[in-house]
């Protein structure tokens, strides 16, 4: 296994856990709140949310390319 397949994989975890983080925290009663008054959830949130996704995306193109 390369070294870029291998950092694939961590990545993916990684951002599976961060999107998981991102999930549960639009999930809590302050950020529904926020989201109730600004139609948005708070910057904290949507960082969870855009970082999980770029991991997972960079992630998987690393795991899954060739070589």
């Amino acid at each position: 296994m390369g070294s870029s397949k291998l950092l694939g994989i961590i990545l993916l975890v990684v951002g599976v856990i961060v999107l998981l983080f991102g999930f549960n925290a639009s999930q809590s009663l302050g950020d529904q709140v926020t989201e109730t008054l600004t139609g948005r959830f708070t910057d904290e949130t949507m960082w969870y949310i855009i970082g999980g996704t770029v991991a997972v995306v960079v992630g998987s193109f690393l795991a899954l390319g060739r070589k």
